[in-house]
């Protein structure tokens, strides 16, 4: 894989899926935005997952990558923990990093083993994650694909020789006792420059630099008439014309490989023998020490900085850009567990392409997964089997007002947008061709028809839906066309029906106008493109059922369901029902 092909949980490497997003009142209309609130107590959590669900692609290959990653994810809680737990920390580094910040004050040692500690927690970071994914049981072709991507990011960036380096460099650095400078006098014995002699495992005995030289100035024999060097003692001094010397010592002492190369093209580096003229220093000796290790250690820690940010970046910029769609489904899976440990039942999905597929929706056992969120004995929910094909294209739905049209209209957009979201679906099976968009047409709030009028506004939205839509799309329509009379509404809904089939667009249209449910069989010979049905919500005993199928509309008039919602027949009006 090349790691600079960027790397999706949403699609697969080298696909260009084309999206359409959902008209913002979709999700409302479907009652996902329950699903989307239940799903995470973050705000931003819930943004991320209502921005995937929203965007409608009719790629069947990448509703199959998001579902079988999302099986992954459901089957291994274990998994989500681990790298719930890693993203904690991945935001929690972010958040607080060295690595990115700058300071007016010189860097010193601690800075450099804070930026190597930081270091080793983002390969720690990467190791885990990669660990993870080597789980057997892992089946998905993405997962799979981002163990091999996350590897290749590890091996890419030498993370197991850094790690070593890093490892070897502390250790090293523990056994630094002391240091030794040597500094340069003019003939007023005043400091010119001090510069670095040694880096020592031991501390010096002596009680202090006073009593030190102290002894050296009153022993005769110690005042040497050259500054060359004896013992073990190695004069280091640093400057523009030796830009190797210190960091070849530090390679040799610590073993960090990856200084070499940083500080040797870096022609700035800044100079550690400290020059009182240049540099306004005082004549005092903790001065000049503070001063030397500063710069010295400032002027290796800057070099240090770009290389290890570079790593950094390798670990966490990477990475952490996944991490988003990793808690997509992450936290999907979490609240479909829990609704399946509620007794709710799911299923996986079986997206097909349109060209092999005579079926474009099969659905048996679906139900409405806001009522079921809503529902404490889930064992009640009624449940029911729906198919789209060419002779049941539109299906015009009829039934006793409260009998469930809407809730089971919802059902089916909540189908397709979760499946083409990667998601188990309240189903016991859902076989399907992905839709390019969905489409729905539920009555509007009152202050959007001030202008047009109820009717005028369903018309001029439902023009604008049926220009957009094609033969890959859903609509669905609740109780379109009925804030006018009957015979009006009933003749634009005609219309409107023999329009969609001329597109053969899935469409479900719930109403009460029983004639048009009546006249389907007839839209259905004057089409050569699609097929229309009836379908109703049946009634057994008076009573409802909630369960569809397909037959002529019961009951005879769209004014007596009217009048029983409203509480105007006869015995309701006498009998004060």
């Amino acid at each position: 894989m090349n790691r600079n092909t960027k790397f999706s949980l949403l699609h697969p490497v080298g696909a260009e899926p084309k999206y359409r997003r959902l008209p913002d009142h979709v999700m409302h209309d479907l009652g996902l935005e329950a699903f989307c609130e239940a799903t995470s107590s973050d705000v931003k959590e819930r943004r991320m997952i209502t921005n995937v669900l929203s965007q409608i692609t009719e790629d069947a290959n990448v509703a199959a990558y998001r579902r079988q990653i999302f099986s992954d994810i459901l089957r291994l809680p274990e998994l989500r923990d681990t790298m719930l737990q890693l993203f904690d920390k991945i935001q929690f580094m972010k958040d607080f990093s060295t690595l990115h910040k700058t300071s007016d004050e010189e860097l010193g040692l601690w800075h450099l083993f804070h930026r190597l500690d930081e270091l080793d927690d983002y390969i720690q970071i990467v190791e885990t994650m990669r660990d993870c994914l080597s789980d057997e049981r892992l089946q998905s072709e993405g997962l799979i694909s981002l163990k091999a991507y996350i590897t290749e990011l590890y091996e890419d960036a030498c993370f197991a020789e850094m790690k070593a380096d890093i490892a070897q460099l502390k250790m090293k650095a523990s056994d630094v006792q002391s240091v030794t400078l040597g500094i340069n006098v003019n003939e007023r014995f005043e400091a010119v420059g001090i510069g670095l002699v040694s880096i020592n495992k031991k501390p010096f005995k002596k009680s202090g630099i006073v009593s030190n030289f102290a002894d050296a100035i009153a022993a005769k024999d110690k005042l040497r008439d050259t500054a060359d060097w004896d013992g073990d003692m190695r004069y280091q001094l640093i400057d523009g014309e030796e830009k190797h010397g210190f960091i070849d010592y530090m390679k040799n002492e610590a073993g960090l490989h990856a200084v070499q190369s940083t500080y040797a093209s870096t022609t700035g580096a800044n100079s550690t023998i400290v020059n009182t003229a240049a540099d306004g220093a005082s004549t005092n000796a903790t001065f000049y020490l503070d001063t030397v290790v500063n710069k010295m250690l400032g002027s290796i820690v800057k070099k240090l900085k770009d290389t290890l940010t570079k790593y950094a970046n390798v670990a966490i910029v990477n990475v952490s850009a996944l991490v988003p769609e990793f808690v997509y489904y992450i936290r999907c899976a979490e609240f479909i567990s829990r609704l399946i440990e509620k007794g709710c039942v799911f299923c996986e999905t079986q997206p097909e392409i349109e060209n092999e597929a005579s079926v474009s929706m099969s659905a048996k056992g679906f139900y409405n997964l806001k009522l079921a969120m809503n529902m404490d004995n889930v064992s009640e929910i009624v449940s029911n089997d729906l198919s789209f094909d060419r002779e049941h294209t539109v299906y015009i739905l009829t039934g006793a007002n409260r009998g469930g049209k809407t809730t089971i209209t919802q059902a089916v957009g909540q189908l397709f947008v979760l499946a083409q979201g990667g998601l188990y679906v309240p189903a016991e099976s859902f076989r399907y061709v992905p839709c390019d968009c969905i489409y729905t047409h539920f009555p509007a709030d009152e202050d959007k028809t001030m202008d047009l009028g109820r009717l005028g506004e369903e018309c001029v939205r439902f023009k604008e839906m049926f220009s957009q839509s094609t033969s890959r799309s859903l609509l669905l329509m609740n109780e379109t066309f009925s804030t006018t009379s009957f015979e009006e509404g009933y003749y634009i809904a005609r219309d409107s029906v023999k329009a969609l089939l001329t597109k053969a667009t899935r469409t479900i249209y719930n109403t009460h106008m029983h004639k048009l449910g009546e006249d389907a069989e007839e839209l259905t010979r004057e089409s050569s493109e699609a097929g229309a049905a009836s379908l109703i919500m049946q009634t057994e005993d008076g009573k409802r059922s909630f369960k569809v199928a397909l037959a002529q509309p019961e009951g005879s008039s769209y004014a007596k369901d009217i009048a029983e919602k409203y509480g105007v027949t006869y015995d309701m009006l006498v009998n004060g029902v």
